[in-house]
């Protein structure tokens, strides 16, 4: 018969190592999908639009991997606040919440108005690229991803280092590392050549150091 705390336990170990294989879930998709749309289309938003003639093959690609990135970045976000418990800091864990919450949201929406043009330019590819509605959306790609959803990345990054610096959930020379590139997106968007990686790159650090952390936990 197992004992009722040592479920508890158990369940406490479980979580992080949970949150920490979505967390590199999340960062591997999400890079493999932002590299496949940067060696694919042009990072000026003034671009002709030359890659749709080519057919777009590898950003149909990076297309199809985002759903899944997204999932495990809320699951993500779900197990590591479950993990802060009743160390939750109700500030930081709202702001903790709605900006990773905004910044997916923002990168769903960039990557449907990218399938959207390539939808619209395979049925009238002529009045696409006349009518102007090809560059309105190119622009409209551009600010999200480059000014709005890296600087909710940025904000996510500071209230994570923050929260976990108070439950100790990895070392704090982390958590001031992911404070320096915060402050680098937030005051620089757009100003840095492919910043758009820099969290999936620092999200992929910290899950990889919580999941070794806890397997060496496990063997001790």
């Amino acid at each position: 018969m197992e004992w009722k705390g040592e479920t508890v336990i158990h369940d406490q170990l479980r979580a992080p190592r949970v949150g920490a294989i979505a967390g590199i879930v999340f960062s591997i998709l999400l890079i493999i999908s932002l590299v496949l749309t940067r060696v694919s289309v042009p990072a000026s938003p003034v671009d002709a639009g030359t890659w749709l003639s080519r057919g777009g093959s590898s950003v149909h690609l990076a297309l199809g991997l985002l759903p899944f990135a997204g999932i495990a970045f809320l699951w993500f976000m779900g197990v590591l606040r479950d993990g802060m418990g009743a160390q939750e800091d109700r500030f930081f864990a709202t702001v903790f919440l709605g900006s990773g919450l905004l910044f997916l949201a923002m990168i769903f929406i960039s990557f449907a108005v990218a399938d959207g043009l390539m939808i619209a330019y395979g049925e009238i590819p002529g009045k696409l690229m006349d009518s102007g509605i090809y560059t309105l959306g190119r622009a409209i790609i551009y600010e999200i991803v480059n000014v709005y959803a890296i600087r909710m990345a940025a904000l996510f990054m500071t209230s994570t280092c923050t929260l976990a610096i108070h439950i100790a959930m990895f070392p704090r020379w982390m958590a001031f590392l992911g404070y320096a590139l915060a402050l680098m997106l937030l005051l620089s968007p757009g100003r840095f050549p492919s910043a758009e990686l820099v969290f999936p790159l620092w999200t992929l650090l910290i899950s990889i150091y919580v999941l070794l952390a806890k397997l060496r936990h496990k063997a001790a």
